[in-house]
């Protein structure tokens, strides 16, 4: 057990971003939001899921809807809290800890917020080790664990308790309803006991967030090459350098969808990479090559400073450098593949391991 104040805060807030693929809402807004809770409550509880008493329940909480809308429509906390209260009283238990539904933007964020509100801790732990767009890409949905009953709530005091069938359809008629609540809402989702988040999750990922937004800053402070430093920490590659040239997102279906076009500079001079993303990078290719594939993480580093750039916050004229990352096994599995894998998202390429796309760059 371990407490987390400011600094870990800041460092959390780097390496969510990074894992984030883009994706997972803006970690500035999530980054302001804990530090505020810290603030007025104090620091926050972190621990590990052998620290958890037997039985006890744990709840996500999570923001849902397009990155693109929080821009205009940021949280204030009232939302998960509702949704959270909500939800304790449907199911008729006490909750014992929160924690993040993906390592990502926002959304590992938000749960420290609301940890720090309610004097709840936090596990050191999430369901995806990235983020995804849907509610039921998480590795608690790949051993058959139920999104229900969950909560959605808005900023206008609504919140809607929803217990589905299955986990598509939770994804399904929550996506619907979030659209109607004004393109995004907080959930509190998949209440689960100590055994579940012990087998089911994806354990010390907040931990792997502050050490690298920590990595990072030492490299920045040190003059050395940060992203290179971000790659040994995480074992990935760099799949392109260049400068984005064009840009085309749009909110449809509750998602930011979209294309990145990045033209090459130093070694890719000659080259163009394309990014397609759902709210999280999914694919990049060069020309026909496929650089990277969702599972594996796509991620988007400033050049310069290794801050990483999310879906939204892409702009024309950014230099940038496109880095891959191996996923966790657990999304490497064949259920892993079907359920958020290029074929799921309509990418007609198959998937194959970012390290065997990128075999030549290993020494």
């Amino acid at each position: 057990m371990r407490y987390l104040g400011k600094e870990e805060i800041e460092n959390i807030a780097v390496g969510a971003a990074l894992l984030g693929t883009g994706g997972g809402g803006d970690p500035y807004i999530g980054k302001l939001m804990a530090l505020q809770a810290i603030e007025e409550y104090g620091p926050i509880k972190l621990l590990s899921i052998d620290e958890v008493p037997e039985g006890a329940l744990i709840v996500p909480s999570a923001m849902m809807g397009a990155p693109t809308v929080m821009i205009e429509k940021v949280p204030s906390g009232e939302e998960a809290e509702t949704a959270f209260t909500a939800l304790k009283e449907h199911i008729g238990q006490e909750i014992y800890a929160t924690m993040p539904i993906e390592a990502g933007g926002v959304n590992s964020l938000l749960p420290l917020a609301l940890a720090a509100k309610l004097g709840l801790p936090v596990i050191d732990a999430d369901g995806m080790g990235r983020a995804f767009p849907e509610l039921q890409m998480v590795t608690f949905y790949l051993d058959g664990v139920s999104a229900s009953p969950m909560v959605l709530a808005d900023e206008k005091g609504n919140n809607i308790v929803l217990n589905a069938i299955n986990n598509k359809w939770a994804e399904r008629l929550a996506r619907s309803a979030t659209i109607d609540m004004g393109g995004s809402i907080m959930l509190a989702i998949y209440p689960m006991t100590k055994e579940q988040v012990k087998e089911s999750a994806i354990l010390d990922s907040l931990s792997l967030e502050e050490k690298i937004g920590a990595t990072v800053r030492h490299a920045k402070e040190n003059e050395l090459a940060p992203v290179q430093a971000v790659l040994e920490l995480l074992g990935g590659f760099e799949l392109f350098k260049g400068k984005v040239a064009d840009i085309n997102r749009a909110t449809t279906d509750g998602f930011a969808k979209g294309t990145a076009q990045i033209v090459g500079v130093e070694e890719f001079s000659t080259e163009t990479c394309t990014l397609f993303f759902q709210n999280e990078h999914l694919l990049a290719k060069k020309g026909e090559e496929v650089l990277c594939v969702t599972p594996d993480l796509i991620a988007v580093l400033d050049t310069d400073t290794g801050t990483p750039i999310t879906t939204e916050g892409i702009r024309y004229g950014a230099r940038c450098t496109v880095i891959g990352i191996p996923a966790h096994k657990k999304w490497r599995t064949d259920i892993g593949i079907e359920t958020v894998g290029p074929h799921y998202f309509g990418y007609d390429v198959p998937y194959t391991e970012v390290e065997n796309l990128q075999k030549s760059k290993v020494k």
